[in-house]
């Protein structure tokens, strides 16, 4: 049998006070709401790029509501009495 589900993802990029680009990202599952935040500042030095701070701001946020969802599921497969994923792939480079 197939399982077909659509979640719904509301991304909001806006810039406060500070001149920081910040997001806010919405994940509805229909009988969940998970959110995620993301923060970028630009360095005094470097040239005013919008879009770039909307990327990193939205990267980070989704990066955040990305781990929710990981540890939502290790949890569930620990529920169904199933052991935890023994190691997590490993990130080269940070952000």
């Amino acid at each position: 049998m197939s399982h077909t589900v659509e979640w719904k993802v509301r991304l909001r990029l806006f810039e406060d006070d500070e001149g920081a680009t910040k997001a806010h990202v919405v994940l509805d599952t229909g009988t969940t709401e998970l959110t995620g935040h993301g923060t970028a500042h630009r360095h005094p030095a470097d040239t005013n790029v919008p879009e770039i701070g909307d990327e990193l701001a939205a990267g980070r946020a989704m990066r955040e509501l990305a781990q929710q969802l990981l540890d939502i599921a290790e949890r569930d497969i620990e529920g169904v009495g199933a052991s935890r994923p023994s190691t997590r792939p490993s990130v080269a480079w940070r952000l």
